[in-house]
């Protein structure tokens, strides 16, 4: 009895010794929690640049902004070890594909089942155009299955429209995917060379969402994933509220952006899929600044804009009257617009667009006026058939991209051999510093060896995988007597031309083969019609006008032989009135149904009806 009571004793003591032991741990450990909380909310505060918002939403965002930072990181991680083994890499990529769809009708055709590797795949396996798959997109759309892929495609893509008609191509989740593992090595980018992007500012997103159409079975018919709209749980990084983007229509969406972008102070970043936005918002800010300052004072929507009321009702949810910034505004607008963005946004950290291609006039714009001082920072290369490459290096103005061998299968066709049908490719492994080629992709949509059309430029390599720079793409070529002007090439005459005008700025640009006049083109011989918007000046000189035609045979030999043999004419330079091109961008995305967020401007017009358009714009 005497041991039962002395064991119970002992048992009783090494009860309340485990529960002081508990209730200190608990202690120490509540302390810890504590002090994690502590230093959590220290680190949110410093991180929201003294903005008034309630704690929890800077949570959110907090919360968000460190779950893409660790796995931007992993994903940076992974990319890393597939660029020092790319021949593996695009090998598995390659057969994965064919192995998956292997069983369709397209797989049986072009036997995907006796493919081993990628000489086999380019010897059963022709080099293809859209034209190729257009029959079987047409069938998948009626609802047919196992036609070219295996899987139901999520998305019917849009093409921009820039060869002149837009083109509808599959997408499936894989391509999504593809998209946001870009986006996120992109983020790790971003965050290593502007850290600053990583404080708790809102964004100002630029985005339109379009009008979905479907197909006989119901697929979506719609932009490609990167103009998608991220998703719902991101909200809380935007200016806009939610109901902002729902508004379809362009200009009330564009306005809504802009309300509640200029009643956020502190905004830290302004974010779009192409410079060519973000220039046409700026553009739209200085006709209406005043009708914009005028809600922020009294604190409600424009009564004018055209929305639903459900949606009217949100965002004025979102408002409240704001007198001293309204105030604070108009200092700044009646300041003048070069520099703008940094007066209106002190810590403005960064515009996050793709400038570079067509889209290379409007980032130099934004540099050079509106966003004087602000990075601008380019972040992929990428198309309606998928994500292509990423710009690991945001500092660098040259627009380099790292190809990402696990997105697609790339071939490389010597610029050289470009007009031939079927030309001898080659591969990620075998491709040169310094040399010009013909893009060439497999995709995870059912695109197998497509020429694209884009024309890149090996600028060197990162471990094994080739770093390259958009060059232009073969759809934007002036070519009247086989002279072949790159879009580039004749970029870059322009400016040197407008240079020599004096007191002219170039704002927009776009060019037509004679041909596309008809019998109305002026003359018998083949000539190039220019269209341009430039400020500063009304009027030029035919000598004025000549000089392109100077600058265009400087820089090319071809071109500089025909004209002086009489087998081109010389250029024809028309001005056309201010907001010509922002009109027939809108004219464009109505004729060809693509969307505000995937446009991107048409230096080469093809069709008939856009150059009529143009054409009627012309002042001078």
């Amino acid at each position: 009895m005497q041991k039962l009571i002395m064991t119970l004793k002992s048992l009783q003591t090494k009860l309340q010794t485990n529960a002081q032991m508990l209730l200190i741990a608990a202690f120490i450990f509540g302390i810890l929690g504590l002090w994690m909380l502590v230093l959590l909310r220290c680190d949110i505060c410093n991180r929201s640049q003294g903005q008034k918002r309630p704690f929890f939403s800077l949570l959110s965002q907090y919360l968000t902004s460190r779950a893409v930072s660790i796995l931007s990181l992993l994903q940076r991680r992974r990319l890393e070890l597939n660029t020092k083994n790319i021949q593996q890499v695009q090998h598995n990529t390659l057969l994965y594909r064919i192995h998956r769809n292997r069983n369709t009708e397209y797989g049986k055709l072009y036997r995907f089942s006796e493919i081993t590797d990628r000489k086999t795949f380019c010897t059963l396996h022709p080099l293809t155009r859209y034209d190729h798959y257009k029959d079987y997109i047409l069938r998948i759309g009626k609802g047919e299955e196992n036609v070219l892929i295996s899987e139901r495609p999520s998305v019917l893509s849009m093409t921009s429209g820039t060869s002149g008609s837009s083109a509808m191509l599959p997408s499936t989740r894989v391509t999504v995917n593809d998209f946001h593992q870009g986006f996120g090595m992109c983020f790790n980018s971003m965050l290593n060379v502007y850290p600053q992007t990583g404080n708790l500012q809102r964004t100002a997103k630029f985005f339109y969402p379009s009008n979905w159409s479907h197909s006989e079975s119901g697929i979506p018919i719609g932009p490609n994933c990167l103009s998608s709209m991220t998703s719902k749980h991101k909200f809380n990084m935007y200016s806009t509220p939610a109901a902002g983007f729902e508004i379809t229509a362009e200009p009330e969406a564009l306005y809504v952006h802009l309300l509640f972008a200029l009643k956020e102070r502190t905004l830290g970043m302004l974010e779009a899929n192409f410079a060519s936005i973000v220039y046409h918002s700026f553009a739209f800010l200085q006709s209406k600044w005043e009708e914009l300052i005028e809600d922020i004072r009294l604190g409600h929507v424009n009564p004018k804009l055209k929305i639903t009321d459900d949606v009217r009702l949100k965002l004025s949810a979102q408002l409240k009257p704001d007198p001293r910034r309204a105030s604070e505004l108009a200092a700044e607008f009646g300041s003048g617009f070069r520099g703008i963005a940094r007066r209106v946004w002190p810590h403005l950290n960064l515009v996050l667009a793709v400038d570079s291609g067509s889209n290379e006039l409007y980032g130099s714009h934004l540099k050079q006026f509106y966003c004087e001082g602000v990075p601008i920072y380019s972040p992929v290369y990428a198309a309606t058939e998928g994500l292509i490459g990423v710009n690991l290096w945001p500092e660098k103005e040259e627009r380099h991209y790292l190809l990402c061998p696990q997105s697609m299968f790339c071939e490389f066709i010597p610029v050289d051999l470009c007009n031939e049908e079927q030309p001898q490719t080659l591969f990620m492994d075998e491709v040169k510093e310094n040399s010009l080629y013909e893009l060439v992709v497999t995709n995870a949509s059912g695109l197998y060896r497509y020429r694209i059309g884009d024309i890149v430029k090996v600028v060197g390599f990162h471990n094994q995988c080739p770093v390259v720079e958009f060059k232009y793409r073969q759809d934007q070529m002036l070519n009247v007597r086989g002279e072949k002007i790159t879009e580039k090439t004749f970029y870059q005459a322009l400016l040197r031309a407008v240079k020599l005008w004096p007191g002219a700025v170039l704002l927009d640009y776009c060019c037509v083969e004679s041909s596309l006049l008809g019998p109305f083109c002026g003359g018998s011989d083949p000539h190039y019609e220019v269209f341009v918007e430039i400020k500063g000046v009304r009027n030029l000189s035919e000598d004025q006008r000549y000089k392109l035609d100077q600058c265009l045979q400087e820089d090319s030999m071809v071109y500089q032989s025909c004209r002086r043999k009489g087998s081109i004419g010389p250029v024809r330079v028309h001005i056309v009135a201010a907001g010509s091109f922002k009109e027939l961008m809108n004219f464009i995305i109505a004729n060809l149904g693509t969307s505000y967020s995937q446009f991107k401007m048409h230096r080469v017009l093809r069709k008939k009806e856009f150059l009529d358009f143009i054409q009627r714009k012309v002042i001078s």
